[in-house]
Protein backbone atom coordinates (compact mmCIF):
# COMPACT_ATOMS: atom_id res chain seq x y z
CA UNK A 1 0.00 0.00 0.00
CA UNK A 2 1.63 3.37 -1.10
CA UNK A 3 1.18 6.89 1.36
CA UNK A 4 -0.80 8.16 -1.17
CA UNK A 5 -3.27 5.40 -0.87
CA UNK A 6 -2.73 5.53 2.84
CA UNK A 7 -3.17 9.35 3.11
CA UNK A 8 -6.00 9.31 1.03
CA UNK A 9 -7.77 6.42 3.40
CA UNK A 10 -7.34 8.81 6.40
CA UNK A 11 -8.92 11.51 4.44
CA UNK A 12 -12.07 9.65 3.77
CA UNK A 13 -12.16 8.26 6.83
CA UNK A 14 -12.25 11.65 8.67
CA UNK A 15 -15.26 12.84 6.50
CA UNK A 16 -18.50 11.87 8.43
CA UNK A 17 -20.72 11.44 5.21
CA UNK A 18 -18.43 8.47 3.70
CA UNK A 19 -18.62 6.98 6.91
CA UNK A 20 -22.09 7.01 6.63
CA UNK A 21 -22.22 5.57 3.10
CA UNK A 22 -19.54 3.39 3.59
CA UNK A 23 -17.22 4.88 0.96
CA UNK A 24 -14.29 2.97 0.72
CA UNK A 25 -11.02 4.38 -0.82
CA UNK A 26 -9.27 1.48 -3.18
CA UNK A 27 -7.19 3.02 -5.38
CA UNK A 28 -5.27 6.30 -4.88
CA UNK A 29 -1.94 6.75 -7.83
CA UNK A 30 -1.47 10.04 -9.95
CA UNK A 31 -2.90 8.22 -12.72
CA UNK A 32 -6.23 6.57 -11.26
CA UNK A 33 -8.50 7.30 -7.76
CA UNK A 34 -11.31 4.58 -7.18
CA UNK A 35 -13.78 5.46 -4.66
CA UNK A 36 -16.11 2.21 -4.10
CA UNK A 37 -19.64 2.74 -2.04
CA UNK A 38 -22.08 -0.30 -1.22
CA UNK A 39 -25.22 -0.08 -2.44
CA UNK A 40 -27.53 -0.47 0.22
CA UNK A 41 -31.41 -0.02 0.61
CA UNK A 42 -30.87 3.16 2.89
CA UNK A 43 -29.43 4.84 -0.33
CA UNK A 44 -31.76 3.91 -2.96
CA UNK A 45 -34.63 6.32 -4.24
CA UNK A 46 -38.20 5.55 -4.56
CA UNK A 47 -37.95 3.53 -7.92
CA UNK A 48 -35.32 1.19 -6.04
CA UNK A 49 -32.18 2.43 -7.76
CA UNK A 50 -29.37 4.40 -6.00
CA UNK A 51 -30.27 8.19 -5.45
CA UNK A 52 -28.38 10.80 -7.86
CA UNK A 53 -27.13 12.27 -4.95
CA UNK A 54 -25.15 9.64 -4.05
CA UNK A 55 -23.55 8.85 -7.18
CA UNK A 56 -23.15 12.24 -7.64
CA UNK A 57 -21.07 12.00 -3.77
CA UNK A 58 -18.77 9.39 -5.21
CA UNK A 59 -18.14 11.70 -8.52
CA UNK A 60 -17.62 14.34 -6.44
CA UNK A 61 -15.18 12.82 -3.64
CA UNK A 62 -13.05 10.92 -6.53
CA UNK A 63 -12.96 14.10 -8.99
CA UNK A 64 -11.53 15.23 -5.64
CA UNK A 65 -8.80 13.31 -4.77
CA UNK A 66 -8.05 12.79 -8.59
CA UNK A 67 -6.90 16.86 -8.14
CA UNK A 68 -5.47 16.52 -4.93
CA UNK A 69 -3.03 13.96 -6.53
CA UNK A 70 -2.00 16.68 -8.78
CA UNK A 71 -2.35 19.86 -6.35
CA UNK A 72 -1.56 18.61 -3.19
CA UNK A 73 -3.57 17.69 -0.23
CA UNK A 74 -5.66 21.05 0.77
CA UNK A 75 -8.20 20.99 -2.35
CA UNK A 76 -11.75 21.61 -2.62
CA UNK A 77 -14.12 21.13 -5.78
CA UNK A 78 -14.69 24.66 -7.75
CA UNK A 79 -17.05 23.28 -10.27
CA UNK A 80 -18.51 19.90 -11.97
CA UNK A 81 -21.07 18.16 -14.04
CA UNK A 82 -22.70 15.62 -14.19
CA UNK A 83 -24.43 13.36 -17.05
CA UNK A 84 -26.69 10.33 -15.43
CA UNK A 85 -27.03 7.59 -17.76
CA UNK A 86 -28.87 4.65 -16.46
CA UNK A 87 -30.36 3.60 -13.46
CA UNK A 88 -27.69 2.24 -10.82
CA UNK A 89 -28.51 -0.98 -9.81
CA UNK A 90 -26.87 -3.48 -8.31
CA UNK A 91 -23.94 -4.35 -5.48
CA UNK A 92 -21.78 -1.34 -5.03
CA UNK A 93 -20.85 2.14 -7.08
CA UNK A 94 -17.36 2.41 -8.41
CA UNK A 95 -16.29 5.89 -8.90
CA UNK A 96 -13.42 5.90 -11.36
CA UNK A 97 -11.56 9.35 -11.51
CA UNK A 98 -8.53 10.67 -13.93
CA UNK A 99 -6.53 14.49 -14.43
CA UNK A 100 -6.87 15.39 -17.64
CA UNK A 101 -4.64 18.72 -17.01
CA UNK A 102 -3.35 20.48 -13.97
CA UNK A 103 -1.67 24.10 -13.39
CA UNK A 104 -0.52 25.61 -10.36
CA UNK A 105 -3.38 26.31 -8.91
CA UNK A 106 -6.21 24.23 -10.56
CA UNK A 107 -6.83 20.56 -12.09
CA UNK A 108 -9.60 19.69 -14.44
CA UNK A 109 -10.48 15.56 -13.84
CA UNK A 110 -12.97 13.18 -15.27
CA UNK A 111 -14.92 10.43 -13.32
CA UNK A 112 -16.91 7.62 -14.40
CA UNK A 113 -19.38 6.03 -12.10
CA UNK A 114 -19.99 2.43 -12.97
CA UNK A 115 -22.75 0.13 -10.75
CA UNK A 116 -21.92 -2.98 -10.04
CA UNK A 117 -23.67 -6.52 -10.49
CA UNK A 118 -23.70 -9.89 -8.28
CA UNK A 119 -21.72 -11.34 -10.72
CA UNK A 120 -18.64 -8.31 -11.48
CA UNK A 121 -20.58 -7.13 -14.58
CA UNK A 122 -20.01 -2.95 -14.52
CA UNK A 123 -22.48 -0.41 -16.01
CA UNK A 124 -21.73 3.04 -16.61
CA UNK A 125 -24.33 4.85 -14.90
CA UNK A 126 -22.55 8.01 -15.30
CA UNK A 127 -19.83 10.65 -15.84
CA UNK A 128 -18.83 13.69 -14.30
CA UNK A 129 -15.59 16.57 -15.37
CA UNK A 130 -15.16 19.24 -12.47
CA UNK A 131 -12.67 21.76 -11.47
CA UNK A 132 -10.92 21.17 -8.51
CA UNK A 133 -8.92 23.57 -6.71
CA UNK A 134 -5.60 24.14 -4.22
CA UNK A 135 -6.90 26.06 -0.87
CA UNK A 136 -4.78 28.76 0.14
CA UNK A 137 -2.97 28.63 3.29
CA UNK A 138 -5.35 29.06 5.74
CA UNK A 139 -5.78 27.95 9.37
CA UNK A 140 -7.39 24.48 10.41
CA UNK A 141 -10.72 24.67 11.73
CA UNK A 142 -12.11 22.38 14.09
CA UNK A 143 -15.07 20.86 12.90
Amino acid sequence: MTDLLNAGKQALAAQPFSQLLGAALTEFSAERVEIVVPITQQIKQQNGFVHGGVISYAADNALTFAGGAALGAAVVTSEYKINYLKPAFGDKLIARATLLHAGKNQAVCRCDVFAVGAEGEETLCAAAQGTIVKLPDCPARDV
